[in-house]
């Protein structure tokens, strides 16, 4: 094809142009010069470029790409980076919608008239080692469209974000300094197809560089490493594109095992297109749980066996296929237990770095994480090389999305819907899942390729389909928006839906499933989220339920200075119109890569090893594929009212896909309440973790002991007109009459109580809650608390102690009375109990219990109860019961959004001291309860959205709750909290717990 040497800004809104003078799509394999793999024939772009911008065509030309151009008044910007995380163009957030929406009135192909342009220059020498060879660059990322010149002439135009853009060079280098141009423009026909739910970031934000090929240059390498029936043999197919001078040279093939010992070994004359096939006997099939990598060494070789290039390229054998409609690996049924990710930084938005993917891929696999979609675009070719190497299932997933063409406010409505079936937009279509297919095809860490995300369907996606069939058979095809257009259900080999019920799920697996089920988006984890997360993972005892991606891996917020200070913003933060404002923020882990509390959950129940202690040892059960345990021991414990006083460590094997018991000598200890305990732990340094690393863990309640309040000694007792007095040694305690309650509770001199506590029956609203509805419906459960009055008073002398019983009634449609007493006894003892008696034909609760103000020194927490992070009614099952110290400060998860937050379930008892460690203990009075410690109240929680919006901190608030609803996580856009872990208006709630001093 003849090369076009001058540039068109009519390509930009063509669909059917998309790239101009780009080479082919090839593997993403390294080679060197050398067999030592130091000789590298790349010279790295990256660093310091000059750029200018303007903010539409209109005002754009292309007289910058004369190298005698004066670039002097030019800024300076890095590369990788964005041109919104750099200062020259503004960030906007938008989920479904298009950026333009209300602004122009547009329609595919058209691009906006405000399509900010950024010209680039960079300058460079080429380096010596790539002198005397055909010269290419490599763009890596750029969105959205861009051309490049070198030395006045136009190299080439591309689209496509997130896969290479390769051009070659050589007939327009000069010796000396070459000036490279590149003209990067936000908006192309193609932005109508990348209209992912992501921030709108666009420049040169992946790796530029030069590469070199010598005189025979493996262009392309395509190899197959399967295994034959008995999944123990390795099958090697191996297809390489050879370019250049071909003639008296040969392909040296060395394939090396995981000592680095030669398993293969042959030589063949170089052809343009060289194939190599061989059988190898008992190899080390790859998997997550064995991540284990041949080395496949190819050199090519002149006459004299002199190496012309070299080229490394880790390979790994296994076999998954699709078999009676469920999906196998190795001969063994898997089960993806995954997330979903975006590339993100809350820095460098998504030019992340290499430090960035090993913190993320270390995480998963703490986490028990052993799969990823690649939401919604191909990823760095670097996070493919560490999921191989560290062990990580992946479907690799086109960049392709057109939500916003046929979704308007949730509304299915394709009457313009791209690409469709229109001939216009397949080829770009097509060549969007080959860049991705030809890139990635050798990592064996991508079991699944799929078609993009919600973009309807169409004959051009199903031509997506029909292309990587034939490319590759070894692998499946995703694609989950035929759920929305049934006619075209061939396009997926995977039953894959988003947000489906657990119920829903269980229908389709429970009447003929024709294909394998995931959810390849599940538990939106935004704000606190993944409550109930177990009635998924509950699904997998049906053999067709293959797992799911939690929606997502890392919220997109980036950091916003306010007033001097550095915050996480998110959509509309910076003024950006349309947004989709706080929608950015559903991670496991913060912006920041500060692990949310979320993670506890999915970590307990991803886990392959699941613990079960009881009173005679501990119930193993290994859902690996293919290791057994010997890779951990095992530590049991025996807990005595939160404390160790015993412990044992043990070698426990049981082999993959197996239950076994194991007979454990647990102690019984006569007296407290009793925990038996089992940690799993890693038993040798991996990559991703240190020896001792706790995988997993089991607890059992053995015997269960929360005291009563028993009241003792007789206190002295005024019952004045206002207030009833109760005081004994050290000790002093007012009750209004007209208040309702507690005033004053002092111990040594020292006060407690700042105002009467306050009934609450509201929790501040998750993001979960507003997407539901939640307002609407509970909202007058929002004011029973704070406007509930006193009916009725009685003060009742018992045996060593006085009672005050407190009556109220509830602003509520319907009269309910609510009822706190306290019981003061002579050693200062102070039991409250609050009973809620149950109402019928009311919306349910979301909380029952009491809120205090507390000094502000009041901010050291430490608890027996459930832990170590928040944990809730529908989301504990990851947390442990134990002894965990915390404090208001640590207390409050920094959630986008400020909201309900901080809470404990099943407390037995806590204690609140400040520094001085004087303070107060409060005990469990027959039941457990639940209980928060944080530096602002329900109410300051509620009217703040953004956590630099909440005051200073002036008190401690404790929040004592019978119990409180779970924090649900289907969805959060109108999916309720599972009702099993709602609080049933109708029937009755007590709190009930008793304050004291410090012993």
């Amino acid at each position: 094809m003849e090369r076009l040497t001058t540039p068109d800004l009519n390509w930009l809104a063509d669909p059917e142009i998309f790239e101009v003078n780009r080479i082919k799509a090839h593997s993403d394999h390294d080679f060197f010069s050398s067999k030592t793999g130091k000789n590298s024939l790349k010279q790295n772009l990256n660093g310091t470029w000059r750029i200018h911008t303007e903010p539409s065509l209109a005002t754009a030309n292309f007289d910058f790409s004369d190298p005698n151009f004066n670039y002097q008044e030019f800024d300076y910007i890095q590369v990788p980076s964005h041109l919104q995380t750099t200062g020259f163009d503004e960030h906007q957030y938008v989920n479904t919608q298009y950026p333009w929406d209300g602004h122009e009135d547009l329609r595919p192909p058209k691009v906006p008239q405000n399509n900010k342009v950024a010209s680039y220059i960079k300058t460079f020498e080429l380096a010596e080692n790539l002198h005397d060879k055909p010269v290419y660059i490599s763009f890596q990322g750029v969105a959205t469209a861009f051309f490049v010149w070198l030395n006045g002439h136009f190299v080439g135009y591309s689209e496509d974000s997130f896969t290479p853009n390769d051009f070659e060079l050589t007939d327009y280098l000069v010796s000396g300094t070459n000036y490279l141009a590149v003209q990067v423009f936000k908006y192309s026909s193609s932005s109508w197809i990348e209209d992912q739910d992501f921030w709108r970031l666009n420049g040169i934000f992946r790796d530029v560089y030069l590469y070199a090929t010598p005189k025979a240059h493996l262009f392309d390498l395509n190899v197959t490493a399967s295994l034959d029936d008995t999944y123990q043999n390795g099958i090697l197919e191996l297809n390489a594109t050879i370019h250049g001078d071909l003639s008296d040279k040969k392909l040296h093939v060395a394939l090396l095992d995981q000592k680095q010992e030669i398993a293969y070994e042959t030589n063949q004359p170089l052809l343009e297109h060289t194939k190599v096939t061989h059988k190898l006997d008992q190899v080390h099939p790859w998997s997550a749980e064995n991540p284990s990598l041949y080395t496949l060494e190819l050199s090519l070789l002149d006459k004299d066996g002199k190496v012309l290039e070299y080229i490394p390229q880790k390979i790994g054998f296994r076999r998954f296929e699709l078999r009676n409609n469920i999906m196998y690996l190795n001969d063994q049924r898997i089960v993806f237990k995954g997330v979903n990710r975006h590339e993100f930084d809350p820095i460098h938005g998504r030019a992340i770095t290499k430090a960035d993917m090993l913190w993320d891929i270390k995480f998963m696999k703490r986490h028990n994480i052993n799969a990823v979609r690649t939401s919604h675009y191909p990823n760095q070719t670097y996070w493919y090389k560490l999921c191989d190497e560290y062990g990580i299932y992946l479907i690799d997933e086109a960049n392709l999305e057109s939500h916003g063409s046929w979704q308007k406010l949730g509304e299915c409505e394709p009457s313009w819907n791209v690409p469709g079936n229109l001939p216009e937009w397949q080829a770009t279509c097509l060549d969007r899942a080959n860049s991705m297919y030809e890139r990635d095809k050798n990592h064996p860490s991508v079991l699944i390729w799929s078609l993009g995300n919600e973009s309807y369907a169409g004959t051009d996606i199903l031509a997506m389909r029909e292309l990587l069939r034939h490319k590759d058979p070894t692998r499946l095809v995703h694609y989950e928006g035929v759920t929305w257009n049934r006619e075209f259900d061939e396009i997926t080999d995977i039953e894959s839906r988003m947000y489906a019920k657990p119920h829903e799920i269980e229908e389709y697996l429970t009447n003929d499933p024709q294909k394998p089920y995931i959810s390849c988006e599940y538990m939106h984890a935004m704000g606190n989220s993944v409550g109930g997360l177990k009635l998924y993972t509950d699904l997998e005892k049906y053999a067709h339920y293959q797992g799911g991606f939690i929606w997502d891996y890392i919220d997109q917020a980036l950091y916003q200075d306010v007033d001097g200070k550095k915050r996480l913003a998110y959509g509309g933060d910076f003024n950006d119109r349309p947004s989709d404002y706080e929608f950015c923020g559903n991670g496991l882990v913060f912006a920041d890569r500060t692990i949310s509390p979320k993670a506890q959950e999915v970590k307990h129940l991803y886990a392959d090893v699941k613990l079960k202690p009881d009173k005679t040892g501990v119930t193993l059960t290994n859902d690996r594929l293919f290791a057994d345990t010997s890779d951990s021991f095992f530590v049991a414990k025996v807990l005595q009212d939160g404390k160790v006083v015993w412990q044992k460590e043990l070698n426990l094997v049981v082999k993959a896909q197996t239950s076994k018991h194991f007979e454990i000598d647990f102690p019984l200890p006569t007296e407290g309440e009793i925990v038996y305990e089992v940690e799993q732990r890693l038993k040798h340094d991996t990559l991703w973790a240190k020896t001792g690393f706790e995988i997993n863990f089991g607890q059992a309640l053995i015997k269960k002991d929360i005291p009563t309040f028993e009241a003792t000694n007789t206190p002295k007792v005024v019952i004045g007109d206002v207030n009833v007095g109760v005081s004994g040694e050290n000790f002093e305690v007012l009750l209004s009459k007209d208040k309702g309650g507690i005033v004053s509770l002092k111990y040594s001199g020292k006060e407690y109580v700042t105002r009467t506590p306050q009934l609450v029956f509201w929790r501040p609203m998750t993001d979960n809650d507003r997407g539901c509805g939640h307002g609407f419906d509970r909202a007058m459960w929002l004011s029973a608390g704070k406007f509930a009055r006193v009916t009725d008073l009685k003060v009742t002398n018992q045996k060593h102690a006085v009672n005050v019983t407190y009556t109220y009634e509830l602003p509520l449609p319907k009269k309910v009375l609510v009822t706190v007493s306290y019981t003061v006894d002579g050693t200062g003892k102070v039991n409250v109990t609050a009973n809620y008696p149950g109402q019928a034909d009311l919306p349910s609760l979301p909380t029952f219990g009491l809120e205090f103000k507390l000094p502000k020194q009041l901010t050291q927490l430490k608890y027996y109860g459930r832990g170590p992070a928040e944990n809730y009614l529908d989301r504990n099952v990851g947390a442990r019961l134990g002894i965990f110290e915390t404090t208001a400060k640590d207390n409050l998860t920094p959630y986008l959004v400020p909201q309900e937050t901080g809470l404990h379930c099943d407390v037995r008892r806590l204690a609140l001291s400040d520094e001085t460690a004087q303070g107060i203990k409060i005990s469990a009075n027959g039941q457990p309860f639940s209980a928060s410690l944080l530096p602002y109240s329900t109410m300051m929680l509620e009217e703040a959205l953004h956590q630099d919006e909440l005051p200073p901190v002036r008190f401690t608030w404790l929040r004592l709750l019978a119990s409180q609803m779970g924090v649900g996580g289907d969805d959060s856009w109108g999916a309720p909290v599972h009702e099993q872990y709602w609080l049933s208006a109708n029937k009755p709630l007590e709190l009930s717990f008793t304050i004291e001093p410090f012993a």
